[in-house]
């Protein structure tokens, strides 16, 4: 079993944290490198997919997601290297980024079957045209796009809508306060559990549920991971920080039974933000949650 790893820096689907800014993380990928992730996962390398220019020209609300002809192209490239590198026997690893990626890593999935997903996050990033007026930011309208809720230049890209079913699709780990568009996403998907819900079937149950719920005509499965599913107390770094989040050894419970599962093709890691991580202890935490729980899984060689 072999691991491939591969940056998506791309920032396109999040709001500027300040006017005049862009949003860092896409620095992520650099940052997880950085902590020797590669050389201690005995990975492959699998390149950089550079992404277009972070531009939101004269976007105003209500123009619908902002950089999305820039996000399409940024997917469809994505798509061709998590397609050539998602071959049976290998495993993509995919460092963001925002929350955008995913469409790219499914498409590549899609192309050539039936995917299932397995969504970590700390929301339900189920806001889409049908339930809000504030849609914007694809980082935080991800489930929704993937499901094919959306502007069809984002859910339909090379007629591949949607990229992976409701029936097929498991979400993990909300813990956002009040969270309005969570019951929609509960009604939607095979399998939702918050992380109080988590905690009260023990993590590594609920992940083999979100499996079991795969169809059997899934033939592969991607693991989506959001570092903001975890607590700010220890990843502090995330644009939309929530309390009540995942302890590190609690994410690892969760990862290892998904990792394990032949079928999981690979994972991306979003939204962790070294600009306001001086330090780099978080850069540190996720290269250490990633290499236990891909070594627990019998993913490194």
């Amino acid at each position: 079993m072999s691991i491939v790893v591969v940056d998506a820096p791309s920032n396109l689907g999040l709001r500027p944290p300040r006017p005049g800014t862009v949003p860092g993380c896409y620095k992520l990928a650099g940052a997880l490198r950085d902590q020797g992730l590669l050389a201690r996962l005995g990975g492959d390398e699998g390149g950089v997919v550079t992404p277009p220019r972070y531009d939101r020209g004269d976007w105003a609300e209500g123009d619908g997601v902002f950089n999305a002809a820039a996000i399409a192209r940024y997917s469809a490239a994505l798509a061709d290297r998590v397609e050539r590198h998602a071959a049976p026997g290998a495993f993509v690893l995919v460092l963001g980024g925002d929350c955008s990626i995913l469409l790219g890593t499914l498409i590549g999935l899609r192309r050539r079957g039936r995917p299932g997903l397995v969504y970590l996050d700390g929301h339900s990033d189920f806001r889409h045209p049908g339930n809000s007026t504030s849609v914007g930011a694809a980082a935080g309208e991800g489930l929704a796009l993937v499901t094919g809720r959306g502007q069809s230049d984002l859910t339909d890209i090379e007629g591949l809508r949607p990229y992976v079913r409701d029936a097929d699709t498991a979400a993990l780990g909300m813990h956002e306060p009040g969270d309005p568009l969570l019951p929609e996403a509960r009604e939607a998907v095979a399998v939702l559990a918050t992380v109080e819900e988590m905690r009260a079937s023990g993590c590594g149950t609920a992940a083999e549920r979100a499996l079991g719920a795969m169809a059997p005509g899934v033939d592969r499965i991607w693991v989506h991971l959001d570092a903001d599913i975890l607590d700010p107390s220890v990843m502090p770094a995330v644009d939309s920080p929530e309390p009540d989040g995942l302890r590190p050894d609690e994410l690892v419970e969760t990862l290892v039974p998904l990792l394990r599962d032949p079928r999981v093709a690979g994972l991306d890691l979003a939204i962790y933000d070294p600009d306001i991580d001086e330090p780099g202890d978080g850069a540190h935490l996720l290269a250490d949650v990633l290499v236990e729980a891909l070594g627990a899984a019998g993913r490194i060689r």
